[in-house]
């Protein structure tokens, strides 16, 4: 049973008061400073796209929230470890890195594009599927199968990939 103590404190040098391990079973277990026990948590991103590092709730199995992380680089390893691989295998936004191609500038349409997960192709339905995000060049797309993609930063794509987006936008 892998073991880690958190602290709710802004700081990795404050004293833990609550500890965070992995059953067998690979559930999150909490343990909090009055001894109380809270199986199969949650850590869920206050604010998964501008903030991801920021502020992440371990939520109980009724939706309660048991303990909050300010900054998650301030968590202690190998806590800090445990709350990262349970959020990977939660979420799945792959980062759109190039757009190789599209095979058509209607929609609907199949991109083809290689993203922080490798290759892959999905079917854009329509123009209202590219959202802008609040933080300049930040887009969100999503496919046909609501998988949404996520580009960070438009302006640093290759010059191929912006005038293809271009043509949507």
């Amino acid at each position: 049973m892998n073991t880690a103590p958190l602290s709710s404190a802004q700081s990795s040098t404050a004293t833990p008061d609550w500890r965070l391990q992995r059953d067998p079973f690979g559930k999150l277990i909490l343990q909090l400073a009055d001894g109380s026990v809270h199986e199969g948590v949650v850590p869920v991103r206050a604010f998964p796209i501008q903030s991801p590092e920021v502020g992440i709730g371990l939520v109980a199995t009724d939706g309660k929230e048991m303990a909050w992380v300010e900054a998650l680089a301030d968590v202690p390893e190998p806590a800090q470890s445990l709350i990262r691989e349970e959020l990977a295998g939660r979420e799945f936004m792959p980062v759109i890195e190039r757009i190789e191609s599209v095979t058509s500038f209607s929609t609907p349409c199949t991109w083809t594009v290689q993203t922080d997960r490798g290759s892959t192709q999905f079917v854009l339905r329509g123009d209202e599927d590219i959202r802008r995000l609040g933080t300049e060049g930040t887009l969100l797309i999503a496919d046909s199968h609501s998988i949404q993609y996520l580009v960070r930063d438009l302006y640093a794509l290759d010059a191929h990939s912006k005038r293809i987006l271009d043509r949507f936008m």
